[in-house]
């Protein structure tokens, strides 16, 4: 399953971590974000901050995010919050940039980052987090029961968990509009009312659930629009079909979401402070 996971017709993390700091990929975020945190997600950081408002952190605590990408949301998390960060990803090329913006932010005697599959149990303690951060990536992740489980085990009790899951099916899709939304990795569809489901089996109990489809919707857009203004710079960079490629997966997403048909949910639960009798 993790060579599964690694194969891709469309290479949107490589070239988006590893070209980073190139011109016209900053330039794209710049015009697709509120405020470039390196990010390759549907996340902005008005979002952002809501999360960690959700998550109650602060100052001695201690959050995992998994997925973390190229960091730029832990590090943000970590300078509003005061907490203790760890980012775990499995490209190193995300993990490279992260650590690159922890050292020029002057964070890195609290937020450390590290190469991880999270499909598999974290390199981590029972109890090591008081929270856990998923954004716009537990579709990435085969066997989900199992990653929940994972994730109770190295939540403290009474610690929060906060993720979202882009890849909601809420209408019907055609095999070609899955192809196409699936084109940048290994996806894990979920019909509505399965994560819910599997958040209970792994012992967390759901605090909230809502709709946060408008994002897909409102981003999608901005970054094809975006990438197509500066098309010539883009293709130069990635190569023509790379640039295709990404531009159909950024306008069936978009299509999906203002429809409604394939949604954006956050789920919020938290790991009770005593085993239930």
């Amino acid at each position: 399953m993790g060579d599964l996971r690694m194969r891709t017709a469309v290479n949107l993390y490589d070239a988006h971590y590893g070209l980073l700091a190139a011109d016209p990929q900053t330039a794209v975020r710049r015009l697709t974000y509120d405020e470039d945190l390196g990010q390759a997600s549907w996340i902005t950081l008005a979002e952002a901050r809501g999360f960690f408002a959700a998550l109650g952190l602060g100052p001695e605590q201690r959050v995992l995010e998994v997925a973390c990408g190229s960091g730029g949301v832990t590090c943000r998390l970590a300078q509003e919050t005061g907490a203790g960060c760890v980012g775990v990803d499995i490209n190193p090329h995300g993990i490279e940039a992260a650590e690159r913006r922890a050292a020029e932010l002057g964070l890195t005697s609290r937020v450390s980052f590290r190469v991880t599959d999270a499909a598999r149990p974290l390199p981590f303690p029972d109890q090591s987090f008081d929270a856990i951060l998923c954004n716009d990536s537990i579709n990435h992740l085969p066997e989900r029961l199992e990653v929940l489980r994972d994730w109770h085990r190295v939540l403290r009790p009474g610690g929060r968990l906060l993720f979202t899951d882009p890849i909601v099916v809420t209408g019907q899709l055609t095999n070609e509009e899955v192809r196409v939304r699936s084109s940048v990795g290994f996806f894990l569809f979920t019909p509505a009312g399965c994560n819910e489901r599997l958040l209970a089996e792994s012992g967390f109990v759901a605090a909230e659930v809502h709709d946060a489809t408008e994002a897909v919707t409102t981003v999608s857009a901005r970054w094809r629009r975006a990438r197509e203004d500066r098309r010539e710079a883009l293709e130069e960079l990635e190569g023509k079909e790379a640039f295709e490629g990404v531009q159909r997966f950024l306008e069936v997403a978009h299509t999906l979401a203002r429809e409604g048909r394939l949604s954006r949910y956050v789920y919020l639960a938290t790991r009770p402070s005593s085993p239930e009798v």
